[in-house]
């Protein structure tokens, strides 16, 4: 039987949940997320049983956590398994190659994965990003440095960059 694993997490920026399998991190995103309902909703269908309790994943990313919010960590190392389309799992890697303290437009996003005329696309996928702070899409900005399109909210957003060295104004 497929297990899946659900604990919370309080955060400076507000409470987070997580979701796990036996080997990977399926969901982490802050409660009161604009798409946290659905994701939470997409990601336990599939799962026979939901339990409220550690498994290694989550014992792994609560240290990580900890650490990333103490400004020890700049790279989460806890494994991660992505749920989406084809088109979304390629923007999600490509958002693992923006470090920490780093930050970078949806065009520049775009660009990188070779598909220019897609920024649409890749923004609309980076606000489904269903693993916050470990698939940094809160490191993508508007091209004229606007905190935009984040699900979390901006005021988390600018958090988030500040937290990593980055301060926007917007």
């Amino acid at each position: 039987m497929n297990m899946l694993y659900t604990k919370s997490y309080e955060t400076p920026l507000g409470k987070m949940v997580a979701f796990a399998n036996q080997n990977a991190l399926l969901l982490l995103d802050f409660e009161d997320s604009k798409y946290f309902e659905k994701h939470m909703e997409e990601i336990s269908q599939g799962y026979g049983v939901i339990k409220t309790s550690n498994n290694r994943v989550l014992k792994l990313l609560e240290k990580e956590l900890s650490q990333y919010f103490k400004g020890k960590l700049t790279k989460f190392t806890v494994p991660v398994e992505f749920t989406g389309t084809d088109f979304q799992k390629k923007v999600w890697e490509e958002l693992q190659n923006i470090s920490f303290g780093e930050y970078r437009s949806y065009q520049s996003q775009a660009d990188a994965m070779k598909r220019p005329k897609s920024v649409r696309a890749v923004a609309n996928a980076n606000s489904r990003n269903k693993l916050c702070l470990v698939v940094p899409c809160h490191r993508v900005i508007g091209k004229n440095l606007s905190l935009t399109g984040y699900a979390g909210g901006v005021d988390r957003k600018a958090a988030l960059l500040k937290l990593e060295g980055v301060e926007l104004t917007f």
